[in-house]
């Protein structure tokens, strides 16, 4: 039987993904009725948002005492946004939180390679609430 068959059965969704050329798999979704493209990152803990799409996304800020670090950047300053509503295909959630910081510094390392604009990233969080299966031969995941 094949993975898609077999996940569709139990009820997963199927969602189709972009792999940039950077190797980064994308997808197309909605934050708070807002399009926006988001890097699938399987190693980020949290879901989020760059502090530059806040206003095109109606994201209300709280202030919060973290500080983030990734690939190439550390101690960054950070602000969360609560209660919003996520469509990626038919999957919605909603009051999905997404942690806010600068992230130039990737859109910087993926701009060398790709053109398209990232508005955040989806990261362990919502992968893990929604048993997240990954088929990177085909280019797309699975969310139950």
């Amino acid at each position: 039987m094949q993975l898609r068959n077999l996940l569709e059965a139990k009820g997963f969704r199927r969602i189709v993904l972009r792999k940039m050329t950077t190797g980064h798999y994308t997808c197309r979704a909605k934050l708070n009725s807002k399009k926006g493209v988001f890097i699938i990152d399987t190693g980020a803990s949290s879901s989020c948002v760059d502090f530059e799409y806040t206003d095109l996304f109606n994201l209300v800020q709280e202030k919060s005492d973290v500080t983030a670090a990734g690939a190439g950047d550390s101690n960054m300053k950070t602000a969360v946004s609560h209660t919003n509503v996520f469509e990626l295909a038919t999957h919605k959630t909603k009051n999905m939180s997404f942690v806010l910081f600068d992230l130039s510094h990737v859109k910087k390392a993926i701009a060398t390679l790709d053109p398209t604009v990232v508005h955040g990233i989806i990261g362990a969080d919502y992968l893990k609430k929604h048993s997240a299966v990954l088929d990177y031969g085909r280019n797309c995941m699975y969310l139950k």
